[in-house]
């Protein structure tokens, strides 16, 4: 009889379960591992293979910490398409002669702990960012504003800047050191500048900043969403902010997943992702392209980009007619068929066709192998000696790209030996000159500068290329504040790029995602990935 009673209990307790599940919503089921998973329409769950190094605003130096500080906190602006900018922290961002700025930040704009996020906050950033004795790896972009050295500090023993001037406590003036093209301005400070909450660290010796606990655990901030906690190595969890000037979120919860890149099929496949964030931080493997598109839950997405990948000739070894020979030889189409997929293109200097600074009309370099040789030959190239060429291990089709490129050299009688190294000992190998060839890829900004790898002495002019035409027009590009103006120079630069091939370009790898059906409103996309967050929503349904 006892028995029996306990049993009634057990099943009534287990009928009491389901129905609590069934009034709530949510749906559960297995996943791959046989562990019960929640389903509903308040949660998003987007995948990651780069961990983050930490979350502070101004001394982010990874893509992916950046990536995921812009769920919560705020830039000023967003870029939702090329170079086409909408408000996001600021309501404005205007200039007449594109040296003096006007920002207004939106009126209703407020921390999370209800204090209005106002001209102090962003004035505060701007100084602290630019003081000799902060830590900080946003010095490039407030750079241009006058005052700073090249490094975007302050000259020893100032701590403020004359050229960032509050006007009341929503709007602020910032002064550039020469006329700029108001898209560079935007895009390199407005897209990138995290403002700091004065109220909160406005009393901390700026040499301590990057110690203090909120640099880990930014428990005040702007964004449409407000951290929760970091599980290292496995998952950032974030809650609708539902006081959010720009509206409350959709969704209740958003957690950011950590995994190896496989495992970001895997969980595409059994729901527990809802899409891959892709952006290089998020790649799915191409290998594994075909098993994303077969799945019957995921539609899958691919965009261009503006990242390349470039092999560096070294200069001071070969002259100009064996870098065009050496380029010619090269078949880059093959690499992105064989490698690629077709997910990508061949593109002949550092802009993809996403770039609005593009000219085709400048020429291209032309895959000729007979007519490489020939140029060797004649150039007096010494065939018997094998070409130093390294290759940085991580990027799995550069690394495969790399015997498919010995092989077309190969093909017109030119050996080459390649070793691999981790991305430290390639930098520094880069820095001393100590290759023949070497592979390296670069994500810059949808602005058109390339001076970090061109010009004489540049931080990525491993290559030793050194040109007093080519300097004075990246000079001239920067400088020129109209952006139709600045087609004509960066035209010119990428003519001289194809002459003059210090570099070869090999090509531009795009974006592919896998969404999940369920997701009504937000993805990976190339451009505006953070805009209009508070709308991002999903179905319960898997």
């Amino acid at each position: 009889m006892k028995r029996t009673v306990q049993k009634v209990l057990c099943l009534m307790t287990i009928l009491s379960l389901l129905i609590l599940t069934a009034c709530s919503g949510e749906a559960t089921e297995k996943d791959n591992t046989g562990n019960e998973k929640k389903q509903d329409s308040k949660s998003m769950f987007i995948g990651l293979v780069n961990p983050p190094t930490g979350f502070n605003p101004i001394n982010a130096g990874d893509v992916a910490a950046m990536f995921i500080q812009k769920y919560f906190q705020d830039t000023l602006l967003e870029m939702d398409g090329p170079l086409n900018f909408v408000p996001r922290l600021a309501e404005s961002f205007e200039s007449e002669d594109g040296q003096h700025y006007t920002v207004k930040i939106n009126k209703d704009a407020k921390w999370t702990d209800g204090t209005p996020v106002t001209s102090e906050d962003l004035a505060f950033t701007i100084n602290t960012i630019a003081n000799p004795k902060s830590e900080t790896s946003q010095g490039a972009n407030i750079s241009m504003l006058a005052g700073l050295e090249a490094n975007g500090k302050l000259p020893e023993g100032q701590t403020e800047l004359s050229s960032v001037k509050i006007i009341d406590d929503k709007t602020v003036e910032l002064t550039t050191a020469v006329p700029v093209d108001p898209n560079y301005m935007k895009e390199i400070f407005g897209l990138n500048v995290l403002t700091l909450p004065k109220h909160i660290l406005g009393d901390v010796p700026v040499e301590e900043l990057s110690k203090h606990s909120y640099m880990q655990n930014p428990t005040v901030s702007s964004g449409a969403f407000k951290f929760v906690k970091y599980e290292k190595d496995q998952f950032v969890e974030l809650a609708a902010n539902k006081d959010y000037y720009l509206g409350t979120p959709e969704l209740e919860k958003l957690f950011i997943k950590i995994m190896p890149a496989p495992n970001l099929v895997g969980q595409l496949q059994t729901g527990e992702l809802d899409f891959n964030v892709s952006k290089g931080i998020g790649k799915i493997a191409v290998q594994d392209y075909e098993t994303v598109e077969g799945l019957k839950n995921v539609v899958t997405n691919v965009e261009p980009t503006i990242g390349f990948q470039t092999m560096y000739f070294n200069n001071t070894k070969f002259n100009n007619e064996v870098r065009t020979a050496l380029s010619m030889a090269i078949d880059r189409q093959l690499i992105v068929d064989k490698l690629l997929k077709g997910f990508g293109e061949v593109i002949d200097g550092p802009y993809s066709s996403v770039s609005p600074f593009l000219d085709k009309s400048v020429g291209a370099i032309e895959y000729n192998p007979e007519k490489a040789k020939e140029m060797l030959e004649k150039a007096g190239f010494d065939f018997n000696t094998p070409l130093e060429f390294v290759v940085p291990i991580g990027n799995k089709v550069r690394e495969q790209s790399a015997p498919i490129i010995a092989q077309s050299l190969e093909a017109i009688g030119v050996k080459t030996k390649i070793t691999n190294y981790d991305f430290p000992t390639i930098m520094a190998k880069g820095k001393e000159g100590a290759f023949d060839l070497l592979l390296l890829g670069f994500t810059l900004t949808l602005d058109p500068d390339v001076s970090s790898i061109y010009a004489t002495g540049a931080t990525y002019n491993f290559m030793g290329y050194s040109d007093p035409e080519m300097d004075a027009l990246l000079v001239k590009g920067k400088q020129e504040p109209d952006t139709e103006k600045r087609k004509v120079i960066y035209s010119e630069i990428q003519k001289k790029i194809i002459e003059e091939a210090p570099i070869v370009t090999l090509y531009s790898d795009h974006d592919f995602s896998g969404v999940n059906k369920r997701v009504e409103f937000g993805k990976p996309v190339t451009f505006g990935m953070h805009h209009n967050l508070q709308k991002w929503s999903v179905s319960g349904a898997n």
